[in-house]
């Protein structure tokens, strides 16, 4: 299931090199107006919203042990067939989601360790969520969430806020995926497991969720993680902040695209998405003025 994507999100392909290979968000070409469940067969069936689904044991490869994920486990696929991909919800309503990525790589580690950037969690975006009141999703690596745990809690800790899982160090499970580090698709499943047991510990708002490092995914990377349970989430807003060097665009990026249903795609790591902050603001404004809110990402696709 090969899917063209737009590179323009991605900036300079150096500059990743040069913060050891820094996360970049990427998105296909799709229509807004098309179906919100990409890529599922007709007989794959989902479950409800708050239904519960099994978390897989750690280190888990072809078909991981189920254990129970604390909290709300929202909006899993079910387990044994192929994961369904979402890029919007309905386009009823005035809600739409705001996610954001937090990626940590090895090689982004290795630059907090050297000194090189002074980190990759943006407090202010999240001081801003907080203040206002505003829901969002958070797709979390397990690496951050091992760097960061104080500020992993304090997300848990937010009614408002969900959290969903991004693979444990950032890596591409399909070739030609931005530079990133990549490891082979049979190692998807486990990965994947092994950030749901990471996460679990913090509780709050736990989801099924599952993005994929830049997007990149094809049909045995789906087929890969039919045994977890997982509902894929692309998108189709994305503000293109990674590297970006003004908050302006960041915007326009957004509010140029958002429609009731919207999942918009930003990133909470403070050295390679230095803009986020600074746009927010007014990304928010802008969603006022349209008369959209804010909702969790479950609320959004249900």
């Amino acid at each position: 299931m090969n899917r063209p994507r737009l590179r323009f999100l991605c900036g300079v392909l150096v500059a990743v090199a040069v913060l050891g290979g820094a996360a970049c968000a990427t998105t296909r070409a799709s229509s807004p107006d098309g179906p919100a469940f990409v890529g599922s067969s007709a007989t794959t069936a989902a479950p409800s919203v708050g239904a519960t689904a099994a978390a897989p044991s750690v280190g888990a490869t072809a078909a991981p042990r189920a254990s129970t994920v604390p909290g709300a486990a929202r909006a899993g696929t079910r387990a044994g067939t192929r994961a369904r991909v979402v890029d919007h919800g309905p386009r009823t309503g005035n809600k739409v989601a705001l996610t954001f990525d937090a990626d940590m790589t090895d090689g982004m580690l290795a630059s907090l360790r050297a000194g090189r950037v002074k980190s990759y969690a943006n407090l202010r975006i999240l001081d801003l969520l907080e203040r206002e009141e505003v829901a969002a999703t958070f797709f979390l690596t397990g690496k951050w969430v091992q760097r960061y745990p104080d500020v992993t809690r304090r997300i848990a800790g937010n009614p408002r806020f969900e959290l969903a899982n991004h693979t444990y160090g950032h890596a591409a499970f399909t070739g030609d995926c931005y530079d990133l580090p990549s490891l082979p698709v049979d190692e998807l499943a486990g990965d994947v497991a092994k950030t749901f047991e990471v996460i679990k510990p913090y509780g709050g708002r736990q989801t099924r969720y599952f993005r994929f490092p830049g997007l990149c995914h094809d049909a045995a990377t789906l087929d890969a993680l039919a045994p977890l349970g997982v509902t894929v989430v692309d998108g189709d807003v994305v503000s293109g902040d990674p590297f970006a060097t003004a908050w302006k665009p960041l915007v326009r990026a957004v509010l140029d695209h958002v429609r009731p249903g919207s999942v918009v795609i930003m990133h909470v790591t403070e050295a390679n998405a230095a803009m986020t902050d600074e746009a927010l603001p007014h990304i928010l404004e802008g969603l006022r003025e349209r008369g959209l809110k804010p909702a969790p990402l479950s609320e959004v696709l249900g």
